[in-house]
C-alpha cells in the first residue's frame, strides 16, 4: 500500500522499472572497503545519500527509518541493511560517520569515499548531489536529493522510492513487505 502524507506528494512510489543497486565500493565506518552490491546482495536494503552536518532532512529521515525498523521482529531488524552514503566526504570521515550513526541506530551502515564516485553512484538512482560549498556566511552546505530507495532481497532491484515527505508511519507500514521482498 502506498501511503500519502498530509500534502499531495506521495510519500512512496512503487516503480515500474526498478533501479539497479549502484556499483559502489566505498569505505565503511570501520575504515574497511565496502562493496555495496556484494555486501547487500539478497538483503532488504534502504539507501540514502546525505551528510552528518545536515541541519534537518538527513537526521529526521534516518531517525524515521530507525524508529520504524524497531517495529520489526528482531530477525528482520538484523536482516535489514540501512546504508547512509555521505555527500560530504571531506568532513564525514569513517569515525565521524560512525559516531553520528551510532546515535541513531548502531546497525546502520555509513559509507564515505571519493566525492566523484559517490556522485556517480547517486546519479544511477536519479539522485542529484552537488559538491559541498560554503554559503555567504562561510558555512559548508551540501545540496542533495532526499530520496530513500528500498531494494528487494529477492531481486536486488530498487522498487520503492521514498520522498522527503515519508514519515515513521510510512516506513513502519512498508518495511515488513520490503523485508519479505514484496512491494508495499
Amino acid at each position: 500500500m502506498v501511503s500519502e502524507d498530509a500534502g499531495t506528494e506521495k510519500a512512496a512510489t512503487v516503480l515500474d522499472k526498478p533501479f539497479e543497486k549502484p556499483d559502489l565500493v566505498l569505505t565503511d565506518t570501520q575504515g574497511k572497503k565496502y562493496d555495496l552490491r556484494k555486501e547487500t546482495e539478497g538483503k532488504p536494503t534502504l539507501i540514502y545519500f546525505g551528510y552528518t552536518h545536515c541541519p534537518d532532512v538527513c537526521p529526521s529521515t534516518m531517525s524515521n527509518i530507525a524508529v520504524a525498523k524497531k517495529q520489526l521482529p528482531k530477525a528482520e531488524q538484523d536482516d535489514l541493511r540501512v546504508v547512509f552514503v555521505t555527500t560530504d566526504p571531506d568532513r564525514d570521515n569513517p569515525a565521524e560517520l560512525g559516531k553520528w550513526l551510532k546515535g541513531i541506530d548502531p546497525q546502520f551502515i555509513g559509507l564515505t569515499g571519493d566525492f566523484a564516485t559517490i556522485q556517480a553512484g547517486a546519479r544511477t538512482l536519479g539522485i542529484s548531489i552537488d559538491a559541498p560549498r560554503k554559503d555567504k556566511n562561510g558555512k559548508v552546505i551540501s545540496e542533495h536529493g532526499t530520496q530513500v530507495i528500498a531494494f528487494s532481497p529477492k531481486t536486488d532491484g530498487g522498487y520503492v522510492l521514498y520522498g522527503e515527505g515519508a514519515t515513521v508511519d510510512d516506513y513502519t507500514k512498508d518495511l515488513p513487505a520490503i523485508v519479505k521482498g514484496a512491494n508495499p
